[in-house]
């Protein structure tokens, strides 16, 4: 039986709790939070879970073998350090780190110390974008020219980080899983309007290799709960929509074509294509329980995890790209190799 501590019970350490405990060979022992009121509400909810008030209880549990880290993402690089250092596997929701420097600390971390380190990129375990990568990978919509992504909602408003590395950073980590690379150049703008110092709105332009542009919106500010993903390429257009009533994935047969314009020999008309709406069959299932159970395996059998510490660097990256072109009014930045 593994053992696992969740170290913060906000919003997703008691979903990390509930999906955990119930992947076989897995055990949930400790939960730790210094807010009593959170602490009260896990031992109501999960009377088997002891609710400490100091993570260090957890780390010294010797039959603790492995933690999750769901707390603020300012906090997450001492945290992950400290339980590394303890002989801790661990899972640690985004963002791995607020800076690249923090975040190659903690990969170089658990390889010195042979541990698991693991990334909750948890829509990488959407079956909606793992249907998507297959759709591309087949090359259904043929050449991409180019993706547009919307994360939107009137909160949760964070006081720790803007809203690019609580919300573009899911973004960021599709594009790259859906591109198989990390884009070469940014640019982005910010607002701020409800406080000053922490971004509450950004627009993101990305560049991947293949002259691929990825954009991104992201906001705390909005009328709609939005979360989509338009991929634009030279056969058909897909749009991933996780709050989608009829499937999360649409397929577009549109396009346009180039027709030869005949008066005029040489030239082509340019003539939009209209064809059918197909959803295609995804078979469903929460991704934060899909990721408990590749976490879990992840342990039994020493294996990489799919969102590996590695991957959280590249997203660090990003990140601290798109901070740079922000800070100098949206002037194109190069993304560190």
């Amino acid at each position: 039986m593994i053992g696992i501590g969740v170290i913060g019970c906000g919003h997703w350490g008691p979903n990390h709790i509930r999906n955990l405990s119930s992947v076989a060979g897995a055990k949930v022992l400790a939960a730790a939070d210094p807010d009593q009121r959170r602490r009260a509400s896990i031992e109501r909810m999960f009377p088997e879970v002891k609710a400490v008030a100091d993570h260090r209880a957890i780390l010294e549990d010797a039959r603790i073998h492995a933690v999750v880290v769901a707390t603020p993402s300012s906090t997450h690089h001492a945290l992950v350090k400290e339980a590394l250092a303890s002989g801790r596997d661990v899972l640690c929701e985004k963002p791995l780190a607020t800076s690249t420097a923090e975040a190659k600390e903690l990969a170089e971390l658990a390889k010195q110390h042979s541990r698991i380190l693991m990334v909750g990129h948890t829509f990488l375990f959407n079956p909606g974008i793992l249907k998507l990568k297959s759709l591309l990978d087949d090359e259904v919509a043929g050449k991409t020219y180019y993706m547009h992504a919307v994360r939107t909602n009137l909160g949760p408003i964070r006081s720790d980080v803007n809203v690019v590395m609580d919300l573009a950073s899911h973004d960021i980590s599709i594009y790259n899983f859906l591109r198989g690379a990390m884009p070469t150049t940014v640019s982005a703008r910010g607002g701020r309007f409800l406080r000053s110092g922490i971004d509450d709105v950004a627009f993101i332009t990305l560049t991947y290799p293949g002259n691929v542009i990825g954009s991104i919106m992201v906001s705390w500010l909005h009328p709609h709960k939005v979360r989509q993903v338009t991929v634009v390429g030279d056969r058909k257009m897909i749009v991933w929509d996780d709050l989608g009533q009829m499937g999360p994935l649409m397929i577009f047969d549109k396009t346009v074509a180039r027709e030869a314009h005949y008066a005029d020999f040489g030239e082509f008309h340019l003539l939009a294509r209209e064809g059918d709406v197909t959803i295609p069959r995804v078979n469903l299932a929460e991704p934060m329980k899909l990721e408990a159970e590749h976490f879990v395996a992840c342990l039994k059998d020493r294996s990489r995890p799919r969102t590996p510490a590695e991957q959280g660097v590249e997203v660090a990256r990003v990140l601290d790209a798109i901070g740079r072109s922000m800070s100098a009014n949206g002037a194109p930045v190069e993304v560190e190799a």
